[in-house]
């Protein structure tokens, strides 16, 4: 691993890379967003029914829950940095999972996307995207796909525009170098809640204001929610990254599976992981990576959303709630429901999921004891971290 002195010295490196040193900054970073005057991202005038978000796409590193600390790619959100600050904000700050976006049926939404570049390794100039995996009639040229759109360059910014029309669990991910960004945790959930929330339906007895879909009937309605993002690294590809083009992606193995971002017991750890480190020092110029916790909280009675995501490139996994009821109401931003109207709706004790694939899952404490339950995957050789046994992708449910 490169030591962390070095690492602070390549940091003008990248930023001359980027063409970004004295005052340039200014000039590469460029943010659309209706109402917002200063570049910000943040509209002095708000529009209602509009979102704005600014992320940047650049390296950093992560702690596994065994220790080790792994070198990756991801974005961050830089949402309220000036134009001439974004880039220095953005370096050595990419997230694991990347930051979750929340939206609602009918806004608006413009995405900035600043390319910010590489600290440890200025010698790549690889472009970035996002592309919004499963959004329906999306125009072309904002897909992120590099066969019909275009790739971010270092010191570039691009906005996407998406006209929010339907609701469900989704992800994003970059698409240039698919496998490569992928494998190296450019990945995070966008969900849209229906315009159906805020209004009360009763269903079974109980009311809710809370729903995943436009049902009609209060049928998906829950109390709390939880998007938690399955994934895992192979971090031989990792470490080899960090210094030379990356290992064959045939050869992929990965050895480090997680929820959010985090292996089993900092998956239920509420707070965020403190900045990586390597013999004492900050290898993230002091940045957090690991902000999203995967611990489930709920009080007893309470209908528990979550929505699962599997974002790997190498592997199916399978995740259970042991001794909890889950109902699967949906998947791939779409209701569980057949042509004519019908519920599909079913009952089961574990879900499987392949990669890009979101599936919509409540969970009912009704008549469930108070105490801790388990969110694990039934693949048990993932239930380690790396050679350590006894953690991975696994958290808790802590029915109060």
């Amino acid at each position: 691993m490169i030591s962390s002195d070095l690492r602070k010295r390549l940091l003008p490196v990248a930023l001359a890379a980027c063409g970004l040193l004295a005052g340039q900054a200014g000039a590469a970073v460029y943010v659309q967003c209706p109402g917002d005057t200063n570049g910000d991202g943040i509209p002095e005038t708000p529009t209602p029914g509009v979102v704005c978000k600014h992320l940047a796409a650049g390296d950093g590193f992560s702690t596994m829950a065994d220790g080790k600390v792994l070198y990756g790619f991801g974005f961050s959100d830089i949402t309220g940095e000036l134009p001439a600050d974004a880039i220095s904000k953005g370096l050595l700050a990419a997230n694991f999972a990347a930051p979750t976006i929340e939206l609602k049926e009918g806004e608006q939404f413009y995405l900035t996307l600043t390319n910010v570049g590489m600290v440890v390794r200025p010698d790549l100039f690889d472009p970035h995207t996002v592309h919004f995996h499963g959004f329906p009639n999306q125009a072309p040229v904002f897909d992120g796909m590099p066969e019909g759109s275009f790739g971010i360059n270092m010191g570039s910014s691009v906005t996407y525009f998406y006209n929010i029309t339907e609701p469900g669990t989704y992800i994003y991910h970059c698409h240039m170098e698919a496998t490569e960004h992928m494998q190296m945790g450019m990945l995070g959930q966008i969900y849209v809640r229906p315009a159906q929330d805020g209004t009360t339906k009763t269903y079974n007895g109980k009311t809710y204001n809370k729903f995943v879909y436009n049902d009609g009937d209060g049928s998906t309605g829950y109390d709390r929610a939880y998007p938690i993002q399955l994934g895992s690294m192979d971090h031989n590809f990792h470490d080899a990254s960090e210094t030379v083009q990356p290992l064959p992606f045939a050869e992929m193995k990965d050895t480090y599976a997680m929820l959010n971002g985090r292996g089993y017991p900092d998956t239920v750890n509420p707070s965020s992981l403190p900045t990586p480190t390597v013999d004492g020092a900050s290898v993230n110029n002091d940045n957090e990576s690991q902000k999203i916790s995967a611990l489930i909280t709920a009080s007893a009675g309470e209908k528990i959303l979550l929505r699962l995501s599997n974002l790997n490139v190498t592997n199916y996994y399978t995740v259970t709630t042991l001794g909890l009821p889950m109902r699967v109401v949906g998947g791939g931003a779409h209701i569980a429901r057949g042509p004519g109207g019908k519920d599909l709706y079913f009952d089961t004790s574990s879900v499987t999921l392949g990669g890009g694939e979101t599936m919509d899952v409540i969970v009912d404490t009704a008549g469930v004891a108070p105490g801790t339950y388990f969110l694990y995957t039934t693949n048990l050789n993932f239930l380690s971290n790396n050679d350590q046994d006894f953690g991975g992708m696994m958290t808790e449910i802590r029915v109060q």
